[in-house]
């Protein structure tokens, strides 16, 4: 990652002092001084210390790494896996939502419907998609898009990353509940494929709203909860500053997920989280894409609805 593009949490700060260590080291190379060999023990030292680091992270630590503002959003696993993509806005009844991205293209040469929320990489793009915190509209645009899927016979892929529906009045005034509800539904009843990708943040109906699929996967450090740590907190103890303490005790990490039986599978995050690493990330998650479809492939459209209920009647009752 380009030194001015570096970013650290809080507890990577005896990583982010072996790099500051390493800059030193490079500018002194840089004006002739022969510390190759320093350079490299430095380095190997760094890469171990970010490798036992994310060995063992805490729910709220994966927590900090699931809301990285660098990690790779939809609009980057877009570009890097759908050819052809033509985005299409509005829900045909109030207006268009920008938080959800929606539209049609290919997906390693076949037509696919994709979906999700898009949080922004800057402060202009993050108000531009409200921070990924969709309104009503947003996922009536998505029902609206499935069922042009389910008339074209398209697989759907979804991919989450979201604090949660918008809570605004203006989204209750216009049927925030309802609006998830039926989104939520559309999913359900798909004859058609459908993929979900949890790549940072799976909070709330928000997120449930485009991710009840056949197959539900999960980035190795994303989250996915009804409610977020901070909100729990504050209904719990009435104090939201114990959010650390309500996300290592909320099972919302993708380890425990998958031992209940939520999600089928983790997808391995490149050392130090996917915003190391993006391409790496996006390669990976395409592979898994493609897998999770292959392993669709040939059901019919009721073996399809049936495979799907079964796989939501079953979470809970057999642990991993």
């Amino acid at each position: 990652m380009p030194d001015q593009m570096r970013s650290y949490l809080d507890f990577e700060k005896p990583v982010a002092e072996l790099d500051s260590k390493l800059d030193e080291l490079r500018t002194l190379a840089a004006s002739g001084s022969d510390i190759a060999e320093e350079i490299g023990r430095i380095e190997d030292k760094a890469a171990q210390a970010m490798a036992d680091l994310y060995l063992n992270l805490t729910p709220w630590q994966k927590t900090l790494v699931a809301r990285h503002p660098q990690r790779p959003h939809i609009n980057d696993f877009i570009k890097g896996l759908i050819t052809e993509f033509t985005p299409l806005a509005g829900d045909r009844k109030f207006g268009e939502d920008e938080a959800l991205v929606a539209g049609f293209g290919r997906f390693r040469g076949e037509a696919i419907c994709v979906m999700g929320q898009e949080k922004g990489d800057s402060t202009e793009s993050r108000i531009k998609h409200n921070f990924g915190m969709a309104r009503p509209e947003g996922y009536r645009k998505c029902v609206r898009l499935m069922e042009m899927a389910e008339r074209f016979g398209l697989p759907v892929l979804s991919l989450a990353d979201s604090a949660g529906a918008y809570p605004g009045i203006g989204a209750e005034e216009r049927g925030q509940a309802e609006a998830i509800a039926r989104s939520t539904d559309a999913c359900m009843a798909l004859t058609v494929p459908n993929v979900a990708i949890i790549t940072g943040e799976g909070m709330s109906g928000g997120a449930i709203a485009i991710t009840t699929a056949n197959k539900v996967l999960m980035l190795e450090h994303a989250i996915y909860s009804v409610i977020s740590p901070e909100a729990a907190s504050s209904i719990l103890w009435r104090d939201g500053s114990k959010a650390q303490e309500a996300a290592n005790n909320m099972k919302i990490t993708a380890q425990d997920m998958l031992r209940f039986g939520v999600i089928d599978s983790i997808l391995k995050e490149p050392v130090g989280g996917a915003h190391r690493d993006p391409a790496a990330m996006i390669a990976t998650t395409g592979d898994a894409i493609a897998k999770a479809f292959d392993e669709l492939r040939g059901l019919d459209g009721d073996a399809i609805r049936k495979h799907r209920r079964q796989k939501f009647l079953d979470i809970g009752r057999k642990l991993g």
